[in-house]
C-alpha cells in the first residue's frame, strides 16, 4: 500500500489550516517533515492536492474529493485503536445555530450524560450558515441548525419542530389592539436576525409573502438580544418560542395574536455524507430523536 494513516493525518491538518505552518505546529513536527509527507502523499497518488493562493494552501478538485474520505478512514482507524483501550474518552464536536446552542443542546447535554457519561462534548455556536459550513468542512462530527442546509455534500435529517411566534413588550400599544392586521404588522418597528440565521431565513419564507416588505426593521445578531430589547419596547419580533417562553411566562412578552397562519418550522441535524459514524455520534443520534419524540408528545 503506498499511503499510510500519517501521511492522511497531516493531509486533513493542512487542509484544515491551510497552512504547512500551522499544521505542524498542530501536529508537533517540522514544517519540512509535513511538506515532505505531503510531497510523498501526492506523488504516491500521482496529483496534485492544493493550489497555492498567497501563502495559502487551498484544496483543488482532487483535494476536496480526498479530505471526507481520508477523515473517514481516520476516524474509523481511531475507533479501532479505542475499542481496544479503558483510558480513552469519547469526543464529539457539535455545531448548533445560537438558538439550539442556548436553549436546546443544554437538555440534550444533559440527556446525553445519562446515556453515555463519558462522553465529552464540544459545542461550537454559530449561525446556521457557519454550522453548516464546518459541517461540510468536516470541521465538527454534526450540526444542529434551524434553517434547512443547501449543501450538496450534506446529509440532512429532520429530527424536532419549533414554533415561531411574534412577541411585544407586555405594554407595548399592539399588545392591546386584539387580532393585528396585516398593515398593522407591517408598519410595526421590527427587530430581526441577520442575514445567515437560520431564524432570519425561516421567518422570511413565512411573513414576506403576507407582508412584503417591511419599512422599519434593524438586524440584531443575537436572539437573546432581541428578546431583551422588545421587552423593553424597542420593537416587536418574531422568534422562537425556545426563546422567548420564559420571559412569556413571566408576563415581560405577550405573543401577538394576529391573522397570519400559525407557523412551525422543522430543525434539522446535518452531516458530511462521507461522515464516520463513530458509536458516540450514534449515541447522539439516538438521544436527539428521543428528545424530539418526548416533546411531540
Amino acid at each position: 500500500m503506498k499511503l499510510t494513516l500519517r501521511q492522511l493525518d497531516i493531509f486533513r491538518a493542512v487542509a484544515q489550516l491551510s497552512s504547512t505552518t500551522q499544521a505542524s505546529t498542530a501536529l508537533a513536527m517540522s514544517q519540512s517533515a509535513t511538506s515532505a509527507a505531503l510531497q510523498e502523499l501526492e506523488g504516491a497518488m500521482g496529483i496534485r492536492l492544493f493550489d497555492r493562493v498567497g501563502r495559502r494552501l487551498v484544496l483543488n478538485d482532487n483535494g476536496q474529493t480526498l479530505l471526507p474520505k481520508a477523515i473517514r478512514l481516520l476516524e474509523g482507524a481511531l475507533e479501532i485503536e479505542n475499542g481496544f483501550r479503558t483510558d480513552v474518552v469519547a469526543r464529539l464536536r457539535v455545531g448548533c445555530s445560537t438558538t439550539i446552542g442556548n436553549y436546546i443542546m443544554p437538555l440534550l447535554m444533559q440527556h446525553m450524560a445519562e446515556r453515555a457519561p463519558g462522553t465529552q462534548i464540544d459545542v461550537i455556536l454559530g449561525n446556521s450558515a457557519d454550522i453548516t459550513r464546518q459541517a461540510a468542512q468536516l470541521s465538527i462530527d454534526v450540526g444542529l441548525v434551524e434553517g434547512p442546509s443547501h449543501q450538496p455534500t450534506l446529509a440532512v435529517q429532520p429530527w424536532c419542530e419549533d414554533e415561531l411566534v411574534i412577541v411585544a413588550a407586555a405594554d407595548d400599544p399592539l399588545a392591546h389592539k386584539g387580532q393585528l392586521s396585516v398593515s398593522e404588522l407591517r408598519e410595526a418597528r421590527w427587530l430581526v436576525r441577520e442575514e445567515g440565521s437560520g431564524t432570519a431565513e425561516e421567518v422570511h419564507h413565512w411573513l414576506f409573502p403576507h407582508l412584503g416588505s417591511l419599512s422599519n426593521v434593524r438586524q440584531i445578531g443575537s436572539s437573546e438580544a432581541i428578546k431583551r430589547m422588545v421587552a423593553v419596547g424597542i420593537g416587536i419580533s418574531c422568534l422562537s418560542y425556545w426563546v422567548v417562553g420564559d420571559l412569556i411566562a413571566e408576563g415581560s412578552l405577550i405573543s401577538l395574536p394576529h391573522v397570519i397562519p400559525e407557523h412551525k418550522r422543522q430543525l434539522h441535524a446535518v452531516y458530511h455524507r462521507d461522515k464516520f459514524i463513530s458509536s458516540s455520534l450514534e449515541t447522539f443520534f439516538s438521544v436527539i430523536k428521543d428528545f424530539a419524540s418526548a416533546k411531540t408528545r
